[in-house]
């Protein structure tokens, strides 16, 4: 009989609100507290056992990046720092969407931090699963390239850390972002402790993805306008079968919210009620096989209304609500 409290964690931190990256920038603080404003109004936040994010520790950041990708990252910010202070600009920029601003470090920090204390919770049996209010999201963010609004990949860092500190054998990442998880690809493919299952829009950013033959790899590239029913009969017929085999020891989930009718940051047609199915579906896979362990951070999602709905989906099925 499981001795773990059927209960969710939420760990967030309000440095992950300073990070912007400029006016009208989708990737925006509003995500956060449009995230906040639903589980308040829901009444769903009642129920959740809500943690501050720690700062990660540079060590474990290393598990997934390389030592020269994450000083640069932190030279980066040291630099705009002392240009603001000679009047310069506010933002540095890594690629055309993807900028710092000198709170981005600390987020970066605590996002990632906020992955590794919810690994520690539920590694511990202080709760059955937990979701991690975060930003800067992670999962395009590669071994040595930050990227598409990502710096630090939390999820892949996270895997690696119940891997490397806890001494689990096997964890699953799963990916329901419209966008495919380059970054986490980049990390994990071909480790065959972790398998990667995902869907995501394509042909769609970034490049990849459809192309890939890691045999620790489930992509399933799917056309603009694709619709849930169409979304959970692939699910089922290509994620499932794969994590049973596998039978992981943790689960962790992407969570990009982004795939949903009204984001148009992509052109899928998900709903509220496909996120909760789906969340229903590896709550049944994390019961089977691993004590309902279950590990879900923030990825995309930037339609605020959508956000919030699909978040509080997510969350009352991981909370038995």
């Amino acid at each position: 009989m499981s001795t773990v409290p059927h209960k969710t964690g939420y760990f967030t931190h309000r440095d992950c609100r300073k990070h912007e990256m400029g006016a009208g920038h989708p990737e925006c603080p509003e995500r956060l507290d449009a995230i906040e404003d639903r589980l308040l109004i829901s009444g769903v936040g009642d129920a959740l056992d809500r943690r501050e994010a720690p700062i990660a520790p540079i060590a474990d950041i290393e598990l997934a990046h390389g030592r020269m990708h994450v000083a640069a990252l932190r030279g980066l910010t040291d630099g705009l720092r002392e240009e603001i202070d000679a009047g310069g600009p506010t933002h540095a920029q890594i690629d055309p969407d993807t900028s710092i601003n000198v709170h981005t470090w600390d987020a970066a920090l605590r996002a990632a931090g906020a992955a590794i204390a919810a690994t520690d919770a539920v590694l511990a049996g202080e709760m059955e699963n937990a979701f991690c209010a975060i930003r800067p999201p992670g999962h395009h963010a590669c071994h040595d390239k930050a990227m598409g609004f990502c710096f630090f990949n939390n999820v892949a860092i996270a895997a690696r850390y119940a891997l490397e500190r806890h001494g689990l054998k096997r964890v699953l990442i799963v990916d329901f972002d419209v966008h495919h998880g380059n970054g986490t690809e980049n990390i994990v493919a071909g480790d065959q402790r972790i398998l990667m299952v995902s869907f995501f829009q394509h042909p769609f950013y970034p490049e990849g993805g459809a192309t890939s033959d890691a045999s620790n790899l489930v992509n399933i590239p799917v056309p603009a306008y694709t619709k849930g029913m169409q979304v959970r009969d692939l699910v089922e017929t290509y994620w499932m079968p794969r994590i049973d085999a596998f039978a992981p020891e943790l689960i962790f989930i992407s969570a990009g919210f982004d795939a949903h009718r009204e984001d148009d940051m992509g052109q899928m047609g998900l709903v509220e009620q496909d996120y909760a199915w789906m969340t229903d579906r590896l709550k049944a896979m994390a019961r089977k096989h691993c004590n309902g362990r279950i590990v879900s951070c923030l990825e995309g999602g930037y339609d605020l209304g959508a956000l919030g709905r699909s978040v509080e989906a997510h969350l009352r099925v991981l909370a038995d609500l």
